[in-house]
């Protein structure tokens, strides 16, 4: 066919190197010139192919002008070679197809509907299909990614998931003045779509996919893939990496990308040690070692490993633990083979290859700067637990932190924090490993305590409830309980937090075992002492809390005769009667489900609902009272200096079931934080008559706070840290009550942001009660 001249760029340029494929080039050249979408080109590259390759080309070129060839004048790879192609394109669009593979049937036709569809993003990803000399064929296994439902084009970081893909080029339309733009082009070696693929996805602004197999990927029997023949040119994936991150550091607007990134490359770095036959087996090691060294020059802060036998590999290569690697991949092989099988033999047989590899691991060095956090039965990061961790990253960097998390909860766990799954392969690691363990509750039975590990019991709460072997006397308190177990539990703790001496009493009462009491205060009160009166404000903006309302926390215990959560207050009534003045803020105990009627409720603005809200600290320092009834929350917001009001509308019913330490409705000063309240009426009366806030109620809290406040001053969390992780004396002293600064109350923080003007002092002889007048919270709006 004579030579045209076309009068527009084409749609598509394919790029299709060569390189000793004489036995397949046909096929891949007819499957591109037979689409059904003609606007297009081909950029046929001979790289200096020994074979016919190169004279099959020309033979197609002198039939059809859309087929250009370059003859190399030597070889030089794969990636070289496409860049001599990119240097002659002139489509709207780049396709690179290898020179073995093929295009399907209406491939180009289903490109172009698709990027017209989604107004030509830098980049489309089409799917493929596996093909086998037998004639069998296999679509990507994560085919499900190029899901088209949902915005026709988007940013990566929408779906951060499509990095999953295989990081291949040839799935994949790039258009022409992106590449240009950028100057992307291939490096030299054999893994020279790593550094292509991820740097032009996370600098693409629009991607977009079609979920359709565009092309069929050839597997060869034998030959035809370096990638999987043994040989050292597998080293080639550090250059590739290096490039990779060599981009990163080039474009710090990208760095965000940095931990995707890196796992991509450990993964990668971990397929070729896995996979038989890669590596020489007198290179393995080696290999090994250059992947550790990587790893820890590249591994960003925060950097959180997976879960399961790949986080295993993650660790020991963060340790350039070479020698554990074997026992690792026995391990693995384990649990496949456990796979097989099913039912109870399954988890007998895994359990026994855990507890084969726990006992391993127990025999391993002590890990003395590594601890291990958890809180309320491995939910998230919270408590006692989490402060003493965020103050150990500052008074003891050089001790890593890991939280134990339930699987549900692991794709909550904040960001930077760096946990392990329940029970998986990296936590019987950790939990063997670590120096140190942190827990608010126990760790479980089966956790070894070994010769000089440090247990830190920080518990979660001041006992008003009967603990520990107290609890023997009150059967619905102690249901299913083995004190044996927990006496065992208990003599594991090295250390038992407390925040008063009434509880250290207790706890070396009712845990009869050979711990320190350690009476620093709960470093979940820190913040108390610590916080704003911007910290306040903005906490009420996030909740929605308007700055004149006056903002009543509702945060009731569960009930141990009780199944499930039965409201005990009419909460709709309780905020109708309180009036427009005052916001309830409603938080249900964390053993229960969220109930639906609250939602309703809030829905209809009667309440807002803070049961999910994952820091209670939080609510704490929002609102300006706390209605509660037994729970230890009132301890902790004693620190606060604000009212406390206890609906005991089932006092007798829960001191018989299950037992109490003292009198809280005795109305005896350290006793009883404030008013008592027994019936909803009551409960509105404190609120009306401004009962709630007196000078009784003020008097109550003050010798309350005294009692139970005792060690708390904001520094509780400095003196666990200096006492276990630096092995120091637990400084500073606490502060005398007199000497702490504690948060300002709300309306003070209004009051000082010129939000809200505070009310003018009482005059002598002045017998309104406060909150009955105009503004039952005695606050004027500002202006």
């Amino acid at each position: 066919m004579s030579e045209m001249v076309r009068d527009a760029a084409p749609r598509f340029s394919v790029i299709v190197p060569c390189f000793r494929v004489q036995g397949f080039l046909r096929e891949c050249m007819d499957s591109v010139l037979a689409q059904d979408f003609t606007d297009f080109e081909v950029i046929a590259v001979d790289d200096c192919s020994p074979d016919a390759s190169g004279a099959i080309l020309d033979e197609y070129a002198a039939a059809d002008d859309r087929v250009q060839v370059l003859h190399l004048p030597e070889n030089v790879g794969l990636g070289l070679a496409r860049n001599a192609g990119l240097e002659k394109v002139t489509g709207d669009y780049v396709l690179f197809l290898d020179s073995d593979d093929t295009l399907v049937p209406g491939a180009l036709s289903a490109l172009a509907d698709r990027l017209a569809a989604t107004e030509d993003p830098e980049i489309l990803i089409f799917d493929y299909a596996r093909t086998y000399w037998d004639g069998s064929a296999r679509r990507n296994a994560l085919a499900e990614l190029l899901d088209e439902s949902g915005a026709p084009a988007f940013a990566l970081a929408d779906r951060p998931q499509i990095l999953d893909l295989l990081q291949i080029v040839w799935n994949k339309a790039y258009r022409r003045d992106f590449i240009e733009e950028h100057g992307f082009e291939f490096p030299v070696g054999y893994y020279e779509d790593a550094p292509w693929t991820f740097c032009t996805l996370i600098t693409a602004q629009r991607i977009a996919v079609l979920d359709r197999v565009c092309l069929h990927y050839r597997q060869r029997r034998q030959g035809g893939n370096i990638l999987r023949t043994t040989s050292r040119k597998h080293f080639d994936v550090f250059d590739q990496y290096g490039r990779v991150f060599a981009y990163l550091d080039a474009h710090p607007e990208l760095s965000r990308w940095r931990p995707q990134m890196f796992r991509k490359m450990i993964d990668h770095y971990l397929t070729i040690l896995d996979k038989p036959g890669r590596l020489p087996q007198n290179a393995t090691a080696e290999f090994f070692h250059r992947a550790s060294r990587d790893y820890r020059r590249r591994v960003p802060a925060g950097f959180v490993r997976p879960t399961g036998v790949a986080g295993g590999k993650y660790a020991l290569l963060a340790k350039d633990a070479y020698p554990a690697l074997a026992g690792l991949k026995v391990a693995g092989k384990v649990q496949r083979t456990v796979r097989k099988h099913a039912g109870k033999r399954v988890k007998q047989a895994k359990k026994k290859a855990m507890d084969l590899r726990y006992q391993a691991l127990l025999r391993q060095p002590l890990d003395e700067n590594l601890a291990v956090y958890s809180a309320y039965w491995n939910r998230l990061p919270a408590c006692n637990p989490l402060a003493i961790y965020e103050r150990a990253k500052e008074l003891a960097p050089q001790v890593h932190g890991v939280w134990v998390v339930k699987e549900s909860l692991a794709d909550q766990v904040p960001a930077g924090i760096d946990h392990v799954v329940l029970n998986s392969p990296r936590y019987w690691e950790v939990v063997a490993r670590a120096k140190y363990l942190v827990n608010n509750v126990n760790f479980a039975d089966s956790v070894v305590k070994r010769e000089g590990q440090v247990h830190v019991q920080t518990h979660h709460g001041t006992p008003l409830k009967s603990m520990g072997t107290d609890q023997k006397r009150y059967p619905a308190a102690a249901k299913g309980m083995s004190f044996r177990k927990l006496l065992a539990r208990a003599d594991r703790w090295d250390f038992s937090l407390s925040s008063n001496q009434h509880t250290t009493e207790q706890w070396e009462r009712v845990y009869p075992c050979n711990f320190t009491s350690l009476d620093a205060g709960y470093p979940r009160n820190d913040v108390y002492y610590r916080a704003t009166a911007a910290d306040v404000l903005e906490i009420r903006e996030r909740l929605g809390i308007a700055p004149d309302k006056t903002a009543v926390l509702y945060a009731p215990t569960m009930r141990d005769y009780q199944v499930g959560y039965v409201p005990r207050l009419d909460l709709e009534k309780i905020s109708r009667e309180l009036g427009e003045d005052f916001v309830l803020l409603v938080r249900t105990h964390y053993f229960y489900d969220q109930d639906p009627g609250l939602q309703k409720l809030q829905e209809r603005g009667a309440l807002i609902d803070v049961s999910g809200h994952p820091v209670v600290e939080e609510l704490c320092l929002a609102a300006d009272a706390l209605v509660t009834d037994y729970s230890s929350i009132m301890f902790d917001f004693a620190n606060l200096d604000r009212p406390i009001i206890n609906y005991a509308d089932d006092w007798d019913t829960y001191v018989r079931s299950r037992g109490v330490t003292f009198d809280l409705l005795s109305g005896k000063p350290g006793d009883t934080p404030g008013v008592i309240a027994t019936t909803e009426d009551e409960l509105i009366e404190a609120f009306r008559s401004g009962r709630w806030d007196d000078e009784k109620a003020t008097g109550l809290r003050t010798a309350f706070r005294a009692r139970f406040c005792q060690w708390d001053d904001g520094h509780a969390a400095e003196r666990v840290v200096r006492q276990v992780f630096l092995g120091q004396e637990a400084a500073p002293a606490p502060q005398p009550p007199e000497e702490r600064t504690v948060a300002p109350r709300p309306r003070a923080a209004a009051a000082e942001a010129g939000l809200v003007k505070l009310p003018a002092p009482r005059k002598a002889g002045d017998d309104r009660v406060p909150g009955t007048d105009a503004d039952a919270s005695g606050v004027e709006l500002a202006g």
